[in-house]
Parts: structure tokens; C-alpha cells; sequence
């Protein structure tokens, strides 16, 4: 490709795409790397920058976050460039030997779900490239070269066993619906999904099978994004696409963790990541209560409203899975001020997960019992304002009072009195760069064993006591 193919290339897909064109090196969803001067003909200039626009645009095609989509590249990037996410390349130029290898390398690197890349022969490079590979090991070889007919084969098969598993249950309008029944059917799909999976995990005694048959789905969606990879540019694939996109969201709102994240762009599955429906792939947990039926689906303060609305969703399982992600996503953000509080209650909603996994309760009873954690964790925030405490002392005397015999031996009056102490000392002694040296730490201890000393604090507690004040404190300290 001579440097007036690129830039007659450029105008030809701009032509077809206006959207991806812009004047700015930042912006834009295609870009031209390429050498020239002041001599070239003035179209050419826009193209044409020294190293540190190459680096720059090097920079863009490794973030995956970042619009640029397509690169024409002329004699540049083959050493020193690389970028996990790119995953076809389209050739046109004759290549041999270790440069051959050191192009197709620019693609080929697994990246999250990515298995490897595509190489688009324009020119007839397939001999080249087998003679090339005779330098490396009979596996490398295997594994290079993958035909379309066997990864459009591995796709079938994988699209196949999705469908199975949806057997019974009608999504097509995941598929081929208005935004609004997407939505809906997605939360759908997912009550199904997590139903058939604690069906079969509860037929299953072994603590692994059973872990395995609860994300069952998922894994399989995994396998299919690869295939998916591999196979993207046959018309199956294409045929397939939006169907694919619906599994791959499926997937995505069953693992989504965090209370109101959408899903991000690192966490989509790379191989689809731009086939879903937009009303599909950026819909958090909130819409997708939503869809199910939820009239209020404010989740900010895990409200009365919200909860008792949660209960009486049709979607039970739904219904379950959202309300233990969206409490998992509360108790980690309070872990950001009191570890102590965050650890009890974390503890507690793994030991309820474990009983209703185990089969001790039913869906009805989980569904109670997180309700109840909820409204205890929503009413804690008031506890310090109750005993006259600031948010830093009451998750000191928590940590202080964890231990039974020491508020029998001390009183909560006195505990308080310590964790007052505790703020403020530690608010005069510490110091920018305390958690970088050992010495600051070291002082840090030394601190609160003497206020623990000062105030009477059991000595036989105290080894303990010290260790979670200090963890309390780092936690503090660096939310702070």
C-alpha cells in the first residue's frame, strides 16, 4: 500500500462513514499512520506528524475505551507497537519471514476473551506465512492458521447449546424487539437463567459441581464470545450477531456486581461489544428493575419503597440475585469508613448465600432475611448520631468493642472517650506519606498502644485491639 493508497483509502471510507472523520488527532474513529514532509501534496498534510503523534495515536489504539476503530497503517508499527484488544488485521502488502511474523503479531495476542486474531489476505500471503512458521515448534503451528470453516463450526455449535438452554423460554424479543421489550426480556432471560441453574446446582452434592452449575451460563456465553472472535467475519456470524448480543448481555446482567454500575466498556465481551443494542448493553440493574415491573426502582438508600417493591416482584429469582448484588455493593462502599461493620455484615450475607445454596431456605426466606440486612444496614448510618459519635469514632469503637470482654470490663462509655482520643491524636500525628514508610507505622502503633494504656484498655485484648484499629485507620486514611 503506497502512501496515496492510504490517504485515497481514508477518503473512500470517510465518504461511507463521515462520523469517524476529524481534523484533531484525539478524535475520531479512524486515523492514518505514515511518514511524509512539507513537500506532499496538501490533502496528505493531516496524515502526516512526527514520532510523538505515532506514539499518541499508539497510545488510542491501546485504550479500549477509545473511539478510534480503524488504523491504516503504511510501513509503520511492526516492532515496538503493541496493542492486546486489536484484533484484525487487513493485509495488502507482500510479506515474508520474520517481518510476516512480526506483522501478524500486532494481532494476534489474547486479550480478556479475545482467543486470537484475524488476518484479511488481500494480496496472497498464505505460503509466506507457512514457510515462516517452520522456525517455530509444531504446537505454534497447530495453533496458527485456524480455517473459517472450523471456527464458524465451534460458533454453531456454542449459538446451539445457548439455545438449548433457553429451551422452553421464548427471548425473541431480545432479539428482534423495540428497546422496551429488550429490556423486559432480558430481565426475563435472566430470572430463567438463574432459576434453571439453582435447579440443577440443588440435584448436585459436590461443593465444586455445585459452583460450576451456578455459573453455568456464563461460562458458556464466554465460550461462545471466543468462537464469536474467531469466526466474526463469516456470514453466520453476521446472521447470528444480534442474537449473540442478547446472550452476551444476559451474561453481563447476571455478573454485574456494583448497585447502579452500568455495564462498562472493559467489561464487555470484546468480540460483540458493539453488536448489542444500545438499550441493551448500557442498562444497569435499575433498568432492568424496571422492565420486570418495578414502578420506583430508586435504590440510593436501599428505601422502604424500593424494598418492599423488590418483595413483591414476580421475578423471584431475579429479584434475589439483584437485591444480594445490590447489598454486596452497599457493604463494600461502607468498608470505605468501617471495616468492622462492613466485615459483620459481609460475613452475614455469605452465610446466608451458603444456607440458600445448601438448600436451608428457600427463595421466599432469602429474599427476607436480605430485606431485613438491608434495613439494618440502611438504619446503622443513624447509630452514630444516636450515641454522639462522628462517623470516624463510631467505626474506632467498633473496632475497640468487638471484643465482648473488653466492653464488660470497660463500659461503652469509656470505649468512646478511646475512640474520641484515637481521631483526634491521629489527626495531628499522621503525616502525607505515612502508609510509604515503615517507620511512620511503626509510630502509628506505638500511638495507639498508648492511648490504649492510658485509658485502661485490657493489656491482654490489646495485641488485637491494635491491629484492628490500625486497620480501621489505614481504611480511613485512605478514603480520606
Amino acid at each position: 500500500m503506497s502512501r496515496k493508497i492510504c490517504v485515497d483509502l481514508y477518503e473512500q471510507i470517510v465518504a461511507l462513514r463521515p462520523d469517524w472523520h476529524s481534523e484533531e488527532d484525539t478524535e475520531g474513529a479512524i486515523k492514518i499512520v505514515m511518514t511524509g514532509s512539507a513537500s506532499d501534496p496538501l490533502e496528505w498534510q493531516q496524515h502526516i506528524g512526527n514520532k510523538a503523534r505515532r506514539d499518541m495515536l499508539a497510545k488510542r489504539a491501546r485504550d479500549t475505551n477509545d473511539p478510534l476503530k480503524l488504523v491504516l497503517v503504511r510501513d509503520m508499527w511492526l516492532t515496538g507497537f503493541d496493542a492486546p484488544s486489536m484484533h484484525t488485521m487487513y493485509i495488502d502488502k507482500p510479506m515474508r519471514g520474520h517481518g510476516l511474523m512480526q506483522a501478524i503479531a500486532r494481532v494476534n495476542r489474547v486479550f480478556k476473551d479475545k482467543p486470537g486474531g484475524l488476518v484479511v489476505d488481500y494480496i496472497g500471503i498464505g505460503q509466506n506465512l507457512k514457510a515462516a512458521l517452520q522456525n517455530y515448534t509444531a504446537t505454534d503451528r497447530n495453533q496458527t492458521g485456524i480455517s473459517e470453516d472450523e471456527a464458524v463450526a465451534a460458533l454453531q455449535e456454542f449459538v446451539e447449546q445457548c439455545r438449548d438452554f433457553f429451551y422452553g423460554h421464548d427471548y425473541s424479543l431480545g432479539v428482534f424487539g423495540k428497546p422496551k421489550e429488550r429490556l423486559f426480556a432480558l430481565a426475563e432471560a435472566m430470572e430463567w437463567a438463574l432459576d434453571l441453574q439453582k435447579s440443577k446446582a440443588d440435584q448436585i452434592s459436590d461443593a465444586k459441581e455445585k459452583r460450576k452449575a451456578l455459573s453455568q451460563f456464563r461460562e458458556l456465553v464466554s465460550q461462545l464470545s471466543k468462537a464469536f472472535a474467531l469466526a466474526s467475519a463469516s456470514d453466520y456470524a453476521q446472521d447470528v450477531k444480534e442474537e449473540v448480543g442478547f446472550f452476551q448481555a444476559v451474561k453481563a446482567g447476571l455478573s454485574k456486581t456494583a448497585p447502579k454500575s452500568k455495564i462498562s466498556t472493559k467489561d464487555k465481551e470484546f468480540a460483540v461489544a458493539q453488536l448489542m443494542s444500545d438499550a441493551i448493553s448500557d442498562a444497569s440493574i435499575v433498568d432492568v428493575l424496571a422492565a420486570a415491573g418495578m414502578k420506583s426502582p430508586e435504590i440510593s438508600a436501599l428505601s422502604d419503597e424500593f424494598l418492599s417493591e423488590i418483595q413483591n416482584m414476580k421475578q423471584k429469582n431475579l429479584a434475589l440475585e439483584a437485591l444480594r448484588k445490590l447489598l454486596a455493593g452497599e457493604i463494600r462502599s461502607r468498608q470505605q469508613q468501617n471495616v468492622v461493620e462492613a466485615k459483620a455484615f459481609s460475613d452475614r450475607l455469605e452465610a446466608a448465600v451458603a444456607r440458600y445454596h445448601a438448600n436451608a431456605i428457600t427463595s421466599l426466606e432469602m429474599i427476607q432475611e436480605l430485606i431485613d440486612m438491608a434495613k439494618e444496614l440502611s438504619a446503622s448510618v443513624q447509630r452514630g448520631e444516636e450515641m454522639g459519635m462522628s462517623n470516624e469514632e463510631l467505626a474506632f469503637y467498633d473496632a475497640l468493642s468487638q471484643n465482648e470482654s473488653a466492653v464488660e470490663a470497660m463500659g461503652n462509655d469509656e470505649l468512646r472517650l478511646i475512640a474520641h482520643e484515637l481521631v483526634e491524636q491521629l489527626q495531628k500525628n499522621v503525616t502525607v506519606d505515612w502508609h510509604l514508610k515503615e517507620s511512620a507505622r511503626a509510630k502509628l502503633r506505638v500511638l495507639v498502644r498508648r492511648i490504649l494504656k492510658k485509658f485502661g484498655y485490657p493489656p491482654d485484648l490489646a495485641p488485637l485491639a491494635i491491629n484492628t484499629v490500625l486497620s480501621q485507620a489505614e481504611t480511613l486514611l485512605r478514603w480520606a
